[in-house]
């Protein structure tokens, strides 16, 4: 693993522990010398990554799009800040610099990140493992209605499966680590 894309909340959320373990999954990432490619903003659990994975020395790849160039979003210690024109180079650029992904809680953006990025893995446009850090249960609802989705045949069992959870950081990691492949798997 050269770098991984992290999506995450642009807010910190109401309990502490989301922002110990963005903290925890930046610096550890780090310290592995793996790379960390996200959004690229100084707030919330986004800066939170950011900030634990440079204290440790890691390089941080911050893409975002012109729109939210803001002094108060933007972060400027990045190891590299690529500015691009929308949404859509944003998750293109991030995909193209990534190993994998993992969400950590966050909303809509979030959700729709990891949503494109393991669409693209089941319809074979990438090989790169996607992962939610379930921290606190906070993806609970997510991993249940992909389970109904299964039993109501809009998901298949072997596509659900490629959605890798965890609950800590090192199982998260070495989940991913496990299931990154070289070439793009049989159908």
């Amino acid at each position: 693993m050269k770098r991984i894309c992290v999506f995450s909340g642009s807010s910190r959320g109401v309990l502490d522990e989301y922002a110990r373990t963005a903290a925890s999954l930046g610096r550890e990432l780090a310290r592995r010398g793996v790379g960390v490619v996200y959004g690229g903003a100084s707030i919330g659990l986004m800066g939170c990554v950011a900030d634990a994975a440079l204290e440790e020395g890691g390089e941080v790849i911050g893409i975002i799009p012109e729109a939210l160039m803001r002094d108060e979003v933007v972060h400027r210690g990045l190891t590299d800040l690529k500015v691009v024109g929308s949404m859509h180079e944003r998750k293109a650029l991030m995909a193209g610099l990534s190993d994998g992904f993992i969400a950590l809680p966050g909303g809509y953006g979030t959700l729709e990140e990891l949503a494109e990025m393991i669409t693209w893995l089941q319809l074979r446009i990438h090989a790169k493992p996607c992962g939610v850090l379930n921290v606190r249960d906070y993806y609970g609802y997510l991993i249940r209605f992909l389970d109904h989705a299964v039993t109501q045949g809009f998901l298949k069992q072997k596509h659900r499966d490629k959605l890798l959870i965890a609950d800590t950081v090192d199982d998260m990691l070495g989940a991913l680590a496990s299931v990154l492949q070289p070439r793009l798997p049989p159908r």
